[in-house]
């Protein structure tokens, strides 16, 4: 008799651990659908009811970031100005999307706590949208979801692939 309740403690107990496990496993990994109005924080950045998203896949100058564009050419001379990329890459997000109502798909989140998901207007994929058009790269560590639409924009030098830039992360390393 004492040996059958130890062995349904032990037979409990084991279940009890495999089904929480279990179910922490499939929050991890199920779809989290945000969707509202929405207040672009920079590049990559937005913010829909006190939710910050960071959208996947892709990196975005920062803030305070500054490229290089060719600026005067004469003969075989380039010369290139500075310009505030980090502010543009915010600036055409919020163009785009500010205070329009956005669906967004997550997974997970971030170390900072922040939902990592790709966002959509309509039909439009944002996420794609500023990388296609060169507001954005592919963040390559985590994602070559986009790099499609990367070489389409490189190709036909948009954006940030006008000139001349640091790798966001590599710019956050040094900032």
């Amino acid at each position: 008799m004492f040996l059958n309740r130890i062995k349904l403690f032990l037979v409990i107990s084991i279940s009890l651990i495999f089904l929480s496990l279990t179910n922490i496993d499939v929050e991890s990994g199920e779809i989290k659908s945000i969707s509202g109005m929405v207040e672009v924080i920079d590049g990559d950045t937005i913010k829909i009811e006190k939710k910050k998203i960071r959208l996947f896949g892709i990196d975005a100058p920062e803030k305070k970031q500054k490229c290089q564009k060719p600026w005067l050419t004469i003969s075989f001379m380039t010369f290139n100005k500075d310009y505030p990329c980090g502010e543009i890459s915010k600036l055409k997000l919020k163009n785009k999307i500010n205070n329009k109502f956005i669906t967004c798909k997550s997974t997970n989140k971030d170390r900072y706590k922040r939902f990592i998901a790709e966002c959509f207007k309509g039909k439009t994929n944002i996420n794609r949208w500023m990388v296609r058009n060169g507001y954005a790269i592919v963040y390559k560590k985590y994602s070559k979801k986009y790099l499609a639409a990367e070489n389409l924009a490189k190709n036909e030098k948009l954006g940030l692939w006008v000139g001349t830039f640091e790798m966001p992360w590599e710019w956050r390393k040094e900032n």
